[in-house]
């Protein structure tokens, strides 16, 4: 049994970006300290987050009791290796996320500037939040946050193409909370009587019928629909309305991430690899998310848009997180909680790469981008870093990925779901090669040769998260040593 020690480190980690975005609309006026705020704001939090991490390395886990409001219902925050994992990828990537925003967001001049970075920091405190819940209330009082918060960001450009998205957006996923995952959880306090995350699941299978744990279990499927599972993703592609830098937080970082680790929460905390065998809810959830992982796949091919292809992409590799926890096999486990960082790397480096194709070239189509890498090589370079890892190719994160989620699908027998992880990188390859060779084997149109790379502020940024892919791919040593606190 892991020893828990009591600290208040997760609370000021989360608090951080709070306080920031109090700061934040008092700058208004003077961007540059604005800006300065976010930034020194994200550099602190990671370091908060950080300080924790030799803790929960050691086999500890960090609780902090904030508020009681029944027996086994309050609120409350604690860290483990998964929530350790969540929040130094989300800390880490929110400075990147700041550098970058500001190259893009004074680059093309955008309106409601203060606004933005004030959401952008509420979203990662809320985010934050969700990663140290301690327990399933305080897991959907962040959860909402976060969907609260994105609001603005989605509809920032405050056109009817805009508005049109962050309505659906908000329909969506505040809709599903509602309507599923609140009725979820008050049916899980029924049956349980508590709510608090421990080293034991909250449900066991005295708690209720076996029809009635099944049903609690959809019922939480659908309210979390951050996850992206077909049919629940259609939010997904319709908020990239919002601007490039959003779409990288909502994509890689903050909002789909948020879904998958509660759905693993919520098979390993709320109901146990035991409970979920023994109810026979492994292999479906396994296939949904194969499902999920196909058909999103497919339809990325069919779009030239370069931001909607990567929205599918996330769509469909949001899926392999999931397949990865509903194994719950150690290899799935891993493959799963690994992909979360990785994933999160390379795909914001390619939305990166798209919001600075667009602030140099106004080019936000695929059909454009002939010979784009001749005068963007920096950027393309990155771009096709992130591809590859998204294919699974040796050398990048996306390959120690799918390498273990393979394994986790031998390890339930089941040579259906390596066809289908196998089919899946196909089809990804399918998307993403035809990007990387018109940008570099086709020549680039007369008008395109005055082209240069976008802002220092943008093209750093990218080219440092691209780097880390390739790290994290060539080094998955210390981040699989972390990965021990989900499964150990």
């Amino acid at each position: 049994m892991k020893d828990t020690i009591t600290s208040i480190i997760p609370l000021l980690a989360a608090f951080t970006p709070m306080v920031a975005a109090l700061l934040i609309p008092l700058l208004r006026k003077d961007p540059d300290k604005r800006e300065a705020v976010s930034v020194i704001a994200s550099v602190i939090t990671f370091l908060l987050v950080l300080s924790m991490a030799p803790t929960i390395m050691a086999g500890q886990v960090i609780r902090l009791e904030l508020a009681q409001i029944l027996p086994g219902f309050g609120v409350s925050l604690r860290v483990d290796g998964f929530g350790m994992l969540f929040g130094l990828v989300s800390s880490f990537l929110w400075i990147f996320t700041t550098l970058y925003s500001i190259g893009y967001m004074r680059g093309l001049d955008e309106h409601a500037q203060t606004r933005y970075y004030t959401c952008f920091a509420l979203t990662l405190g809320s985010a934050l939040g969700v990663a140290f819940s301690g327990s399933l209330f305080t897991l959907y009082l962040c959860y909402e946050l976060v969907s609260i918060f994105t609001y603005p960001l989605v509809m920032h450009h405050e056109d009817s193409e805009g508005q049109q998205g962050a309505k659906k957006y908000l329909v969506y996923l505040m809709g599903a909370g509602k309507l599923f995952f609140l009725p979820a959880l008050v049916l899980t306090y029924i049956l349980a009587g508590n709510l608090d995350f421990g080293v034991q699941p909250i449900l066991t299978a005295g708690d209720g019928s076996r029809t009635m744990l099944i049903a609690l279990y959809v019922l939480f499927l659908a309210g979390l629909a951050k996850a992206g599972l077909m049919p629940m993703h259609s939010w997904l592609p319709s908020a990239m309305v919002a601007p490039t830098p959003v779409s990288a937080l909502l994509h890689a970082v903050a909002v789909v991430k948020v879904g998958v680790f509660c759905v693993a929460r919520v098979i390993y905390n709320v109901y146990g690899p035991d409970l979920m065998q023994a109810l026979h809810l492994v292999m479906p959830t396994a296939y949904l998310a194969s499902a999920t992982i196909l058909l999103a796949s497919m339809i990325a091919l069919t779009h030239d848009n370069l931001k909607a292809r990567l929205a599918f992409s996330t769509v469909s590799q949001l899926a392999y997180i999931t397949l990865g926890f509903a194994l719950v096999s150690a290899s799935g486990i891993t493959g799963g909680a690994i992909h979360i960082a990785n994933h999160a790397f390379s795909k914001i480096t390619l939305f990166y790469c798209a919001g600075a194709i667009f602030v140099a070239t106004g080019k936000k189509y695929i059909s454009q981008l002939d010979g784009i890498g001749r005068v963007m090589p920096w950027t393309m370079a990155a771009f096709s870093i992130g591809a590859l890892s998204m294919i699974g190719i040796p050398g990048t994160a996306g390959f120690i990925s799918k390498w273990y989620l393979g394994l986790g699908t031998l390890d339930n027998n089941s040579m259906l779901l390596l066809v289908f992880l196998l089919t899946s990188s196909l089809l990804n390859a399918g998307y993403f090669l035809p990007i990387v060779y018109r940008a570099f084997f086709r020549q680039p149109v007369a008008a395109d040769l005055q082209l240069t790379e976008a802002n220092p502020a943008m093209v750093v940024p990218l080219t440092v998260t691209a780097i880390i892919t390739l790290v994290l791919g060539i080094f998955p040593g210390p981040l699989l040593t972390l990965i021990q606190g989900v499964i150990g």
